[in-house]
């Protein structure tokens, strides 16, 4: 008889939970319709691995740079990219920048794409038609296992992240185009005295460099390292040693603005070491690896990120890295950190609204770049005493998609392509992503990932026709 009593309870941010109210505090207890099985009916999309499996029958070998042959596929059950007013000029300019002599892609997003995921499988699938080679960028302090090359800072070095929620922002606010910087001193706050920083110890630290021979084949190829740094107002001078061999020394710019160590290699070493000394450590925003060509594609991930961090940083260092490193293309990738925690379609709209501020805030300071949006995955919660897509989820891409479109950007659902509402469970049953019901599995991202990659392929062939 209880669940003849028993109703959905509003929890707040679109959670419903089932059961009935006892002085206050509801007992959970399953409804007639949930007890029965009566719910909305769900957009599955199972044949989503099945399609995936038919891209990867006809991939290129991957010595061979050109598209997969997609006459026999069919691509009724691929979700497409969509693109502003201007869809041919944007794929055309697209086509050109691939195709140049180097062709720099910055990929930011949340956990979703955490130690190269989805990142790696699209910049495997890119440098297989238009070249390239290493995995772009990597942090020096790494706080998550990265699978695209073995980096690994010695010596006393620290991490300092605008996305972090648990520091505070520097007041130089000078965190650089991948929104972080490595430090192997404290912030040295102190006076600049000559004789009083000669008469401080020097601090000693390295930076050691080896491919990972779990990457991809082209991961473990790179020839063009840079080490990107500012904020250097002190001597530190460095050494990089190639397999053993010194092969250059100097001192780092101390003027205090934007630079980069240059390494220009023959051939890839199978270790490769810089050597920093100095009194006070200059804010090191990372290494770029790359092939001296093709594509680059850098991983940018932030975990627990909104994406709504870019405007607070300083718009000079940020644009000067820009004009070192000449991105062409960027990927944000956002959504899914926020959907827990609205509460209505207005938190939804103005998340949004917000969100857009950012980007073209970084469009400005990259002018000429091209931006894809990729949406939220599907994400469920406990509603009712079963897992079910959060209610905004389907709100937040909808609004995404508009408001990207809305200001020149292409948009490709996430969401969507898993099979829209209440695919998460799906996926989880296959093994396609984990038991929170929000990320993916090492195949799942497999799987998302040549998704995207067939939808931007397809498009890419069209105009080629």
């Amino acid at each position: 008889m209880l669940m003849f009593i028993s109703k959905e309870h509003d929890r707040g941010g679109g959670i419903t939970e089932d059961g009935f109210m006892v002085f206050g505090s509801l007992i959970k207890y399953p409804t007639v319709s949930s007890f029965f099985g009566f719910k909305e009916e769900e957009v599955i999309n199972t044949k989503a691995d099945s399609i995936v499996a038919e891209v990867i029958k006809i991939l290129p070998d991957s010595n061979t740079r050109k598209f997969p042959d997609f006459s026999d596929l069919d691509t009724s059950e691929v979700v497409h990219i969509l693109y502003p007013n201007n869809k041919s000029s944007f794929i055309e300019n697209l086509h050109q920048k691939l195709n140049s002599s180097h062709c720099r892609i910055l990929h930011y997003g949340d956990s979703q794409i955490e130690g190269d995921r989805m990142s790696g499988y699209i910049r495997n699938r890119l440098q297989g038609i238009y070249g390239g080679g290493g995995p772009g960028f990597i942090p020096i302090v790494q706080v998550y296992e990265h699978l695209a090359i073995r980096v690994s800072a010695i010596g006393n070095w620290s991490r300092y992240a605008a996305f972090d929620p648990t520091q505070r922002l520097q007041k130089h606010k000078e965190y650089g185009i991948y929104d972080s910087y490595s430090r192997f001193t404290q912030p040295y706050n102190g006076l600049s005295d000559s004789n009083q920083m000669a008469n401080k110890t020097p601090s000693k630290a390295s930076i050691e460099i080896s491919p990972d021979r779990r990457a991809y084949e082209r991961l473990q190829r790179y020839s063009n390292i840079k080490l990107h740094y500012g904020n250097s107002h002190h001597a530190v001078s460095y050494r990089v040693i190639s397999d053993g061999e010194v092969i250059k020394e100097g001192a780092l710019n101390s003027n205090g603005l934007y630079h980069s160590l240059e390494i220009v290699l023959n051939s890839t070493p199978s270790k490769l070491v810089i050597e920093l000394e100095g009194v006070v450590s200059p804010d090191f925003y990372g290494l770029t690896i790359d092939g001296l060509g093709g594509v680059s594609l850098d991983n940018i991930a932030m975990r627990g990120c909104s994406g709504t961090v870019f405007s607070n940083m300083n718009g000079q260092v940020f644009a000067s890295m820009g004009r070192d490193l000449t991105p062409d293309i960027i990927i944000f990738q956002y959504g899914g950190n926020t959907i827990p925690y609205v509460k209505d379609s207005t938190q939804v709209s103005d998340y949004v609204r917000g969100l857009m501020r950012h980007i073209n805030w970084v469009k400005k300071q990259l002018p000429g770049v091209q931006v894809f949006f990729i949406g939220p995955s599907d994400m469920s919660t406990r509603i009712g005493g079963e897992m079910r897509t959060y209610p905004l989820l389907p709100y937040m891409d909808k609004m995404l998609s508009e408001a990207n479109l809305s200001i020149g950007n292409a948009y490709w659902s996430m969401y969507k392509a898993m099979g829209g509402s209440g695919s998460m469970p799906e996926w989880v049953k296959q093994g396609l992503a984990g038991d929170d019901y929000t990320h993916f599995s090492p195949k799942g991202t497999g799987v998302i990932s040549e998704l995207f990659f067939t939808a931007l392929s397809l498009d890419l062939v069209k105009r080629k026709k």
